[in-house]
């Protein structure tokens, strides 16, 4: 997606929303007075360097980056957006843009790769979650804001880049990427035989909740419908009302998520409704480093609610709420608001959620999507206020003895959903 997504390079890893800028809880605190000394200080830096750097800057440059300066200095997903980029965003959640197609994020001064997107140019040729970009087109990226790394991998439909790349511990290797327009299909399902479905969710888009929906309708009017197993590996998130809708598709009653913020909007929480078209059908939730800030919520909900069995890795840990406020000329920031929690009071930021049973993709080969690039280890990022200790795995298991499993995580997840249904029907 390097485009639209990444055009917002992190952008859909956030749960978004859309509010005025100059929303204020009624009991919150006036704002603390200008610090005077440090804008005295600001303005005479402006003038130092507009009078003695190497070369003349304009000033619209110049504060254009302080601005930059001062959204990226906060956390690794708040920015400010130029016109293009606003629109790159926006198209993001209508789930067709331009570009390459891959999530990234910022560490250490340099670009690294949080997932990739499902029949995507960047899918295709073989990029991984983890995979640092050190060079685009020849062109280092050291040093470089995110955003200007992602214009960089943005161009025209069927143009080419040449992406560096390194792998764990590997030396350097170069990759030659099409440019294509994006057209990501949300959700997808295979029938894995004998009442047995998988559903994977390759992003939450506006449309997600009412297609996984629809999906679910059509499963449970077949009497031979016996179990589900929800594909959340490498989704890097998207719509927060998605993933609500998504959770409500599989409970009954009870919150999905809250969040918690400064804003007076930003106080939410959301319960589930009695419309539950998965009825009471048994459910394996996939997840691994690549699943972030929707996926988390969608996973932590059922979770919580003992709806289903998470199985796979330890998930992102984006436990964070971005909010778009519009500015003028159409520019806009992209700022952290709220945190998130699953309905238990459990924030995972930095922490992940923990899966019940955990599998590794496989026995023999490590997979290397599991590069163990998570939130906590962007630069910047907001703590957890339970602490920084992660928590322990509940129900650790071993793996089989089929490694050359096509998919491992899957075969084990589909083998959970027939041992509970042999014991259901002993019960």
């Amino acid at each position: 997606m390097i485009a639209a997504r990444t055009l917002s390079a992190i952008c859909l890893s956030l749960a978004l929303a859309v509010v005025p800028a100059h929303a204020q809880r009624q009991d919150e605190a006036p704002a603390a007075p200008l610090p005077l000394d440090d804008l005295r200080t600001f303005a005479e830096v402006l003038e130092r360097i507009r009078a003695a750097y190497v070369e003349p800057v304009d000033d619209a440059t110049l504060l254009q980056n302080a601005i930059q300066g001062m959204l990226e200095g906060l956390d690794p997903h708040s920015s400010y957006m130029e016109p293009e980029a606003f629109r790159g965003l926006q198209d993001t959640t209508t789930g067709e843009f331009g570009g390459l197609g891959i999530e990234v994020g910022q560490e250490d001064g340099m670009i690294k790769v949080i997932s990739p997107i499902d029949d995507t140019p960047a899918a295709k040729a073989g990029i991984q979650a983890g995979d640092l970009i050190v060079k685009i087109d020849d062109r280092l990226v050291k040093g470089m804001s995110l955003m200007e790394a992602v214009e960089l991998m943005r161009g025209e439909a069927g143009t080419k880049v040449v992406l560096t790349l390194v792998r764990g511990e590997g030396r350097p290797f170069d990759v030659e990427l099409e440019r294509a327009v994006v057209k990501v299909a949300s959700v997808r399902t295979e029938d894995l035989g004998k009442g047995y479905t998988y559903l994977r969710i390759t992003q939450f888009q506006n449309n997600t909740g009412d297609e996984v929906r629809r999906t679910l309708n059509t499963l449970t009017k077949n009497d031979e419908f016996k179990g589900l197993v929800l594909d959340l590996r490498n989704n890097p998130g998207g719509v927060l009302q998605s993933a609500v809708e998504v959770a409500d598709s599989f409970l009954d009653k009870g919150l999905i998520v809250y969040t918690k913020g400064r804003l007076s909007n930003s106080d939410m929480r959301f319960n589930a409704t009695s419309n539950n078209p998965s009825k009471d059908v048994p459910v394996v939730v996939l997840i691994n480093g690549g699943s972030a800030s929707a996926s988390e919520i969608v996973a932590g909900a059922l979770q919580d609610h003992s709806r289903a069995v998470i199985m796979g890795t330890d998930s992102f840990g984006k436990g964070s709420v971005q909010t778009v406020l519009p500015l003028n000329n159409d520019r806009a920031l992209k700022l952290t608001t709220a945190l998130y929690y699953t309905p238990n009071g459990r924030s995972i930021q930095a922490q992940g959620i923990v899966p019940d049973i955990r599998v590794e993709r496989g026995r023999l080969i490590r997979d290397e999507q599991e590069a163990g690039y998570r939130e906590a280890d962007l630069e910047g990022h907001l703590s957890n206020e339970n602490g920084d200790e992660r928590p322990t795995i509940r129900t650790p298991v071993t793996q089989g003895d089929n490694p050359e499993e096509a998919d491992y995580q899957l075969s084990q997840a589909l083998n959970l959903l027939k041992g509970l249904n042999i014991t259901r029907a002993k019960q």
